[in-house]
């Protein structure tokens, strides 16, 4: 239905992005690369997925097209839904899914939280043969922000964590590498942790 949202950037954190085009609002669901690639611009645009569901209509929002298809096979896997989808996309890159993917990486795909050896086994299966015949380049960018615990301490606590784990996540990440880290390394960190 919607293949792109386009305009001025109201707000954005590890989970969402919220754009107004015309006067109407986009609450867009991201994933952490999206959330990395996004500058902090006065307007953006972002690649859209929408997803129906009984009792809500979902947007996401994809900084690349490449990504947006990654997700969208991801989640034409039985048991993957969208936030499992997104879960995986905010763990590891687009470039390290497929690759693990193709690989036959399940250890890997298994570190992340919600993935268990079946549904590592059923992505690998089910979605091996396709991205081997796409291979999908990504540039790796990370971007710098003040208050980059706090963020990546909300990102977390949407992604479904709880705050104590989610912080004593976090401090110990900080405490082995230090403050120079991303809000995305951060939270990448931690995902390995939590």
């Amino acid at each position: 239905m919607y293949d792109f949202i386009k305009g001025k950037l109201v707000e954005k954190n590890p989970a969402y992005a919220v754009i107004e085009a015309n006067g109407v609002g986009y609450l867009m669901n991201i994933s952490l690369h999206t959330y990395s690639l996004m500058k902090e611009e006065e307007h953006c645009m972002l690649y859209a997925h929408l997803a129906v569901r009984e009792d809500a209509m979902v947007l996401f929002g994809f900084f690349e097209k490449e990504e947006r298809e990654l997700f969208r096979q991801l989640i034409s896997v039985s048991g993957v839904g969208t936030n499992t989808a997104r879960m995986i996309l905010s763990s590891l890159s687009p470039d390290e899914v497929s690759q693990a993917i193709i690989r036959e990486d399940s250890v890997l795909l298994q570190r992340i939280k919600g993935i268990g050896l079946k549904t590592a086994q059923r992505i690998i299966i089910d979605l091996k043969d396709k991205l081997y015949k796409e291979l999908i380049p990504h540039e790796k960018l990370g971007i710098q922000h003040n208050t980059k615990t706090e963020e990546a301490l909300s990102g977390l606590l949407i992604l479904g964590f709880q705050k104590m784990m989610a912080e004593k996540a976090l401090n110990k990440v900080i405490e082995v590498e230090g403050q120079a880290l991303s809000v995305e390394q951060l939270i990448r960190n931690a995902l390995k942790i939590l």
